[in-house]
């Protein structure tokens, strides 16, 4: 259930973006679902493999390196979803940042206190 919560916030995240930003195109709600799941998806798979193979760089930049990562992967999601498609490497940036954000923000909240 809580896959499902997450898939649905990503989706509408990438729905309010795509609103908010002139360079984020997305052409229906099919496109958004499945671009919230392959986000989903590279994210889980090979952001972490890109992690640890740019550790050096991830160490002196002090992990600001991520950001270029999650822009590129981002980017990729956007070649391969039809429907689905991002201006530039600086767009992609600002999205990965945006959508960084609410996962983050949704994860705090949905996390209960425990006592």
């Amino acid at each position: 259930m809580d896959i499902l919560i997450r898939w649905i916030i990503n989706t509408l995240v990438v729905l309010a973006v795509a609103y908010v930003m002139p360079s984020v195109q997305v052409d229906n709600y099919m496109a958004a679902i499945v671009a919230a799941l392959a986000i989903g998806v590279v994210n889980v798979v090979l952001k972490p493999i890109l992690i640890f193979l740019a550790l050096p760089i991830e160490i002196v930049t002090l992990g600001l390196f991520t950001l270029v990562i999650n822009a590129f992967l981002i980017m990729l999601v956007a070649y391969v979803v039809p429907g689905f498609s991002i201006d530039g490497f600086r767009s992609a940036l600002i999205f990965g940042i945006i959508f960084s954000i609410v996962n983050i923000a949704f994860h705090k909240w949905e996390r209960k206190p425990e006592f």
